[in-house]
């Protein structure tokens, strides 16, 4: 596992396991350790968050730290919309099960919460140049970077005109 980016990144990934740590709302169930002796190292760790509102459910962790919440079955459309309402970010989002009814429930009520959404598969495969990549909301314009999408949004097209025989009268022929 690679290290995080910098002493920030460290500092700000190791705050939410210790939160977790200290939190009666969440339980750190795998990893949880970070080193920065040499190199910004955090140990790949998962949090059970016991509340769908839980501080790292609703936060982006550029950090190999994962927030899981278990709900009951029956609170999947509940659930779903706690997913689409929580957080002010929607960079990505991923959906896994085999009933195709709440696969198609999901795309649905999910397509304003994830600027990339996956279907039974990680949510971190994107590629620049192979899959455009970008998110909504507060994490950004949406404009998928490695897409023609993203190039349009760094141009301001212009149109020009010219003229090389100029009117010499302002007047439509219908007009006389």
């Amino acid at each position: 596992m690679n290290a995080v980016i910098d002493q920030t990144a460290f500092d700000r990934t190791v705050s939410y396991i210790k939160h977790a740590e200290q939190s009666q709302d969440a339980e750190i169930i795998a990893g949880g350790k970070y080193d920065d002796s040499r190199g910004y190292f955090i140990e790949p760790t998962i949090i059970e968050a016991k509340t769908s509102d839980y501080k790292s459910l609703q936060e982006e962790i550029f950090a190999p730290v994962l927030t899981v919440y278990v709900y009951a079955e029956e609170s999947f459309e509940e659930i779903l919309t706690i997913c689409d309402e929580t957080s002010p970010y929607a960079l990505t989002g991923a959906v896994f099960a085999q009933d195709r009814a709440a696969i198609n429930l999901a795309y649905e009520r999910l397509r304003q919460a994830a600027g990339n959404f996956y279907i039974n598969d990680k949510p971190t495969g994107a590629v620049v140049g192979q899959q455009p990549f970008g998110g909504a909301r507060g994490s950004g314009t949406n404009d998928k970077a490695g897409s023609i999408i993203n190039l349009q949004r760094w141009v301001s097209p212009r149109a020009i005109k010219e003229t090389y025989d100029p009117p010499t009268d302002f007047r439509y022929p219908f007009m006389s």
